[in-house]
């Protein structure tokens, strides 16, 4: 049985993405990502042993899907291959952080992922388990798995990572509901997640209505303005943001971000010190193209941090 520090579950997709809106003729550039690759990427690169548990597709965009995971430094063991359709998604964004999302996912192989999928002593084993509000979102099955995951490691950490376009907003706040006693930690974004799942945009308040769900601690990342952290009985406490250095393509950043915090937290990082790495690791994240454009070492995101 392989001990991993990080497992992380959801969907990889093929990731096609132009420098322009959508229309006839724009160029693309095709790559690997989603939100379960790009979390599981920046927890690599912080120094976790991480793997994936995801249904990826056979044939020749299945295969770019693994080839990229195994170059992120992410074990595959856990991938299954499944005859299907890959799901893919295309995107156009801007330094701004607008961005245009279009997906090709009902009915992937992805959207299969079930509970049968879990091996039960590997999830114990695990430092943490991370999961995203996208993946409760793709189907009933995958919802299901989130749970059951959930409920078979000692720290799950969920993103609610809201997206309009898989899933109506009381549904993603239902599974918000159901996850959030099983969660050592909830990493939602403010205000526009926390104000379509919780009816609030301000943090504090946010965080108070998800402590009073039962989760353990919550992390309410506010873009560039900074994270308001809540654990235990200890008051809240607030992370300045680390300024990035560059802005091109703010994709992923709240991927990072949790997968960094994961990762911190299973190799025995405080929640504050996990904070300020993910802080720093999503600031450098904006800095590249794509879900793993520019997904930084835990060196170069030490000095980050400090430098701030």
């Amino acid at each position: 049985m392989n001990a991993y520090d990080v497992i992380a579950l959801g969907e990889p997709l093929i990731e096609v993405a132009t420098g322009e809106p959508f229309a006839h003729g724009v160029p693309a550039t095709l790559g690997v990502s989603g939100d379960v690759v790009n979390a599981a990427a920046a927890a690599a690169a912080a120094g976790a042993r991480v793997a994936i548990i995801a249904r990826v597709a056979t044939g020749e965009l299945g295969d770019a899907v693994v080839a990229h995971i195994r170059e992120l430094g992410i074990d595959d063991a856990l991938v299954q291959r499944v005859r299907g359709q890959q799901g893919v998604y295309l995107l156009h964004s801007d330094p701004s952080g607008q961005r245009q999302f279009s997906y090709a996912r009902a009915g992937s192989v992805g959207s299969t992922l079930s509970p049968a999928d879990l091996d039960a002593d590997t999830l114990a084993a695990a430092g943490a388990v991370l999961a995203s509000g996208i993946t409760t979102a793709l189907s009933p099955s995958a919802h299901d798995t989130v749970l059951a995951a959930a409920r078979l490691t000692s720290r799950f950490v969920y993103d609610p990572n809201f997206r309009p376009r898989l899933t109506t907003s009381a549904a993603a706040a239902a599974a918000l509901t159901e996850v959030a006693p099983l969660a050592s930690l909830l990493t939602p974004s403010a205000p526009a997640e926390t104000g379509a799942l919780l009816g609030t945009g301000d943090p504090t308040e946010a965080i108070v209505r998800l402590r009073e769900l039962g989760a353990g601690a919550v992390a309410v990342t506010c873009g560039d303005r900074g994270v308001h952290v809540s654990c235990g009985t200890r008051p809240d406490r607030f992370q300045p943001a680390v300024p990035a250095p560059a802005v091109i393509d703010q994709t992923g950043a709240g991927d990072v971000f949790a997968g960094t915090v994961t990762a911190r937290l299973a190799l025995g990082d405080s929640l504050d010190d996990a904070v300020r790495l993910g802080a720093a690791a999503a600031s450098l994240a904006v800095g590249g193209q794509g879900g793993t454009g520019f997904i930084a070492g835990l060196q170069e995101v030490r000095t980050h941090a400090g430098a701030a």
